[in-house]
């Protein structure tokens, strides 16, 4: 067999890229171009929804009485931008009990204990994101057969909060607290180093109590007692923090 001179080499190889590259080409064409790139998508974070019923700091006298004791609200919020669907967060204040219910409506219809104080916030949330956006928190009273007045709602705590570790020395325990009859007269303080812990202030008329020592490395518990001139009490949770 006769071996190809480089003339001949080069020949065969220039047909070679010339077959390779029209194939290239006719594969590449398609109906006229390239396919089309999908734009990437911008995902917006829920936002917080607006609560509008039950009102803060309400008496609920509206809904369906089911019993002496129970009847069913229906809690309502305006809708929420980016958002699919909706979790309602609803505390009941004397037992601490949460409960969650989803839907994707902006309402939802719950039994409530008569005579009993609530809290409720909203979570916003999407499809597309694990973010999701949280309403303003409210509490207010379903009304009870016969209950002419309430007793405030149960104190949160605003310094410390719960779980703070709070540097040694002297301290300020403040809180918060409201009452739909707007009648509270007083609070007593409950605090140590024991949970639950025993009664250490009565009768303050504020809610601050400043001078409270505490020391390095020790778990503290606090609670709020509130009473209003009708003679109603209320218990709130008891709080915690740890000296730094």
């Amino acid at each position: 067999m006769k071996p190809l001179n480089k003339t001949s080499f080069n020949q065969i190889a220039n047909t070679l890229f010339l077959f390779v590259f029209c194939i290239i080409s006719a594969c590449s064409s398609g109906d006229g171009g390239d396919a089309p790139i999908d734009p990437i998508e911008d995902v917006k974070d829920p936002t917080a929804a607006t609560l509008v019923f039950p009102a803060a700091n309400s008496e609920c006298t509206e809904g369906t009485i089911n019993t002496a004791t129970e009847s069913t609200i229906t809690f309502k919020w305006n809708a929420s931008k980016y958002t699919d669907s909706y979790n309602l967060q609803l505390k009941d204040l004397n037992t601490g009990t949460v409960t969650s219910y989803s839907t994707s409506e902006n309402s939802y219809a719950v039994k409530l204990k008569r005579g009993n104080p609530y809290s409720w916030f909203i979570v916003s949330r999407s499809n597309k994101t694990s973010k999701t956006g949280t309403s303003a928190t409210w509490k207010f009273f379903n009304a009870g057969e016969g209950v002419s007045s309430y007793a405030p709602f149960p104190a949160e705590a605003v310094r410390p909060v719960l779980g703070a570790n709070v540097t040694s020395g002297d301290i300020t325990l403040e809180w918060t607290t409201s009452d739909v009859d707007n009648d509270i007269e007083s609070y007593n303080v409950n605090f140590g180093e024991v949970n639950p812990p025993t009664e250490f202030k009565t009768e303050i008329t504020g809610t601050t109590l400043n001078n409270v020592t505490i020391e390095a490395n020790k778990t503290y518990y606090w609670s709020v007692t509130t009473k209003d001139s009708q003679g109603n009490i209320s218990y709130s949770e008891v709080f915690s923090f740890t000296g730094i």
